[in-house]
């Protein structure tokens, strides 16, 4: 009897063993578990210790809740203008939603992956090729907005999707080449023409300000020429107004002055001429000779006999008196 019950007990002691072990879950961090009812979903086991009802609940879908990555295969694309180019990339989801990962999708790896190829080859596809290899971002950004609202029925968030490589095939890549180095060789030639157009611009402003300057000096040399020319003539003409004078008061002299000064002048210059070689003096000397009396008589008018000027002649203040007479 008491053999019998020790056994009893010892049974009930293991089925409540197994019952706290089959209802106690401890479910681990990153992950959410859902809990199924004879095969009907009923709620979801967050991290941490849960309890379920043995026999009746089990656990369904182990779903991580962490950020996942995807490798998204090389695929070819058409491009808008009919280039061939290869394309791969990532995605980076995570799970929201751990019921409708569980049960809206079959495969939710997989339907990720062949919905972020499909978009590729709609996105690229409606672009050209010099705008998908120069605007990556654009690519992204327009692959991310699309993937991530058709996934978000399956309670999952597309965080990023990255292209990672484009790939035109080799002739392309060698055609792309060229145009390059033919647009930088076109950019050089440019620049170039650029600097001599620039260059001779500015040798034609120094021109320009060199000729200005000269006309400058030219005209500011001409208008002193002018002005010792009228001088001259101004006093010519105040020594022509002078002769004029003394000729009036009856001064001989100071005329032969004058035109002795000018025919010796004119003389000089015949003289000072590079084309005369020989000078012909149509003329007497008695006449030059003269003509230089006429100056010496003017130099002793002026400055008297001892070669300074004579004093002036006073005039007598009183009355005459004749010679001789008596007062």
């Amino acid at each position: 009897m008491d053999l019998g019950l020790n056994i009893f007990v010892v049974v009930i002691v293991v089925l409540g063993i197994l019952l706290i072990f089959a209802g106690v879950k401890t479910v681990p961090q990153g992950y959410t578990w859902t809990v199924e009812r004879f095969g009907r979903y009923t709620r979801t086991l967050r991290p941490g210790l849960n309890l379920i009802i043995p026999f009746f609940d089990r656990v369904g879908r182990k779903m991580n809740i962490m950020e996942q990555v995807i490798d998204i295969p090389q695929q070819e694309v058409i491009t808008k203008d009919n280039a061939s180019v290869s394309v791969d990339g990532v995605a980076f989801y995570q799970v929201f939603d751990a019921a409708k990962a569980s049960y809206e999708v079959s495969n939710l790896h997989q339907a990720i992956t062949v919905l972020t190829m499909t978009n590729i080859r709609s996105v690229v596809g409606a672009m050209d090729l010099d705008h998908i290899l120069s605007h990556r971002d654009d690519i992204n950004e327009r692959l991310l907005r699309v993937v991530d609202a058709a996934v978000s029925p399956w309670g999952v968030k597309v965080n990023r999707i990255e292209i990672k490589d484009i790939n035109p095939p080799a002739d392309l890549v060698q055609a792309m080449g060229r145009q390059m180095k033919a647009e930088r060789d076109k950019r050089a030639e440019i620049l170039t023409a650029e600097g001599q157009r620039q260059s001779e611009i500015l040798r034609a402003e120094g021109a320009k300000q060199s000729q200005i300057l000269e006309a400058e000096g030219r005209r500011e040399a001409a208008f002193r020429d002018a002005e010792g020319r009228e001088r001259l003539a101004e006093a010519e003409a105040k020594a022509t107004t002078m002769v004029s004078e003394a000729v009036a008061r009856g001064d001989i002299a100071a005329l032969n002055y004058f035109i002795a000064e000018k025919y010796l002048k004119a003389f000089g210059q015949i003289a000072e001429s590079p084309n005369q070689k020989i000078i012909m003096l149509p003329i007497e000397a008695t006449n030059v000779l003269a003509s230089l009396g006429g100056i010496g008589e003017i130099a002793r008018a002026t400055f008297g006999p001892d070669g300074a000027a004579p004093p002036p002649a006073r005039r007598p203040t009183g009355p005459a008196t004749a010679p001789g007479a008596s007062g």
